[in-house]
């Protein structure tokens, strides 16, 4: 990941944004990345394929439990495996966004997750499927999505430039999970239908969606940083820059507690639903579905915004998140758990979106895709940490457990990081006045 020789890389000058063509307005609005070419063809391919994304998690989480007969500790290793590459190459490729053409390389990631699904589908159709094939089948895609994170959470800058970051930000949101409400309906119905095998093939033909809009870009009209040279000691370079960014650190430690303790719904939410209210796959379709239609309000709201979030939002999003959990842990009925789930769904999409804004825009391009690779290092990487430790509190005190416990851990670690920062805050400001008197 890094050399031995502790010497930072090359500095490149700042991105210089090509000039707006005829027509194109940089005006603000809830759909004002949208006005951008490049963007308008990235979120399209990204509805094609997201939508296919939400089925294949569907059907993998429900075929993991047919496969182990229900066994939530199995769907926590399942979970675990597709999210553990991220602690090892998610840095990697933090380095590898800030050194090569984000574009073409995104083609190539995007080919191999499809090429996983379309090898899964055909062993599930042909009734070749095991368990130990769907775990090989997780660590792979997991591979893949490790490189393929950093990569696009950069990428978002060069599409629209710095003014409209946490616009687009937003509207990827928005998009993630309005396919989130439709991927999951349709699976339901389609597992039921004709199998969890087809929707992986299903799920394989929609990554041409996304390939194809990449191809289609034009170039010329990102607003592209340039390359970092190729040099030793460039993770550590990317570490530095952090380490000397308190209130980047605190979102960064945030946003690992919280993904650890409480964005884990693909363990929680499918015991829930089977174990908690005996529910089917058509259920647990639903439930997510609420989730993200909750998400998608969320995700309407942030775009709004055109000022970059402040750590407060953070903070006061997460704790709101946290006690929604322990609400939702303690609902008697199916149809109450649904309700209070939309508006989980709604305070999860603000912390989340709040958070990736800030680190954005608080890194400089330079690194940016060091800063967003260490980001999904913590945000997707804390998950093989939570989900087994979750599927066995779930396996030895019931599905409500996991909810309960995940909500006041994050209750409380929120609270911690946002004490300590200001702590610090209060520190530097003394500081500074003693300074300022000698």
């Amino acid at each position: 990941m890094s050399a031995v020789v502790d010497t930072p890389g090359p500095t490149p000058p700042p991105a210089v944004p090509p000039p707006p063509p005829p027509g194109e307005q940089r005006r603000g609005g809830t759909f004002a990345s949208l006005r951008v070419p490049n963007y308008r063809l990235y979120a399209g391919g990204q509805v094609v394929s997201l939508v296919g994304t939400w089925m294949q998690r569907i059907a993998q989480d429900w075929l993991v439990l047919d496969l182990s007969h229900g066994n939530p500790t199995a769907l926590g290793i399942a979970t675990a495996l597709q999210f553990a590459p991220t602690l090892l190459l998610s840095l990697w490729g933090g380095v590898l966004a800030d050194r090569v053409d984000k574009r073409r390389t995104l083609i190539l990631l995007q080919a191999g997750m499809g090429l996983c699904a379309l090898v899964l589908g055909l062993a599930v159709v042909t009734g070749m499927a095991a368990l130990l094939q769907v775990y090989v089948f997780c660590l792979v895609l997991g591979c893949f999505s490790a490189l393929d994170m950093p990569m696009r959470q950069s990428f978002v800058s060069e599409l629209v430039g710095p003014d409209q970051v946490t616009n687009a930000v937003a509207l990827n949101s928005l998009t993630f999970n309005l396919a989130r409400i439709a991927g999951p309906a349709v699976a339901g119905v389609l597992i039921a239908a004709v199998g969890s095998g087809w929707v992986f093939l299903i799920n394989a033909a929609s990554f041409a969606g996304v390939i194809v809009a990449l191809a289609l870009m034009r170039p010329d009209r990102l607003f592209r940083a340039a390359r970092v040279s190729r040099a030793p000691g460039q993770v550590r370079e990317g570490l530095r820059y952090v380490r000397a960014r308190p209130e980047l650190i605190g979102v960064l430690a945030m946003v690992f507690l919280v993904s650890a303790f409480a964005i884990n719904f693909p363990v929680t939410i499918p015991v829930l639903a089977r174990n908690v209210f005996g529910g089917t796959a058509e259920s647990y379709g639903l439930m997510t579905t609420l989730i993200a239609v909750g998400s998608v309000v969320g995700a309407t709201l942030a775009a709004r915004r055109t000022a970059a979030p402040r750590v407060r939002v953070v903070v006061i999003a997460g704790i709101a998140f946290g006690l929604l959990l322990v609400v939702v842990s303690l609902m008697p009925t199916y149809a109450a758990a649904g309700a209070v789930l939309v508006v989980v769904g709604f305070s999860a999409l603000l912390f989340t979106t709040a958070a990736n804004s800030f680190v954005q825009l608080s890194a400089d391009p330079a690194v940016r895709g060091r800063v967003m690779g260490l980001y999904m290092l913590l945000f997707l990487g804390s998950t093989p940490l939570g989900a087994p430790l979750l599927g066995m509190v779930a396996e030895h005190w019931g599905g409500r457990a996991p909810l309960l416990l995940g909500g006041v851990l994050t209750v409380v670690s929120v609270v911690l990081v946002a004490v300590v920062l200001a702590v610090r805050g209060r520190s530097r400001a003394t500081r500074a006045e003693v300074e300022a008197c000698a």
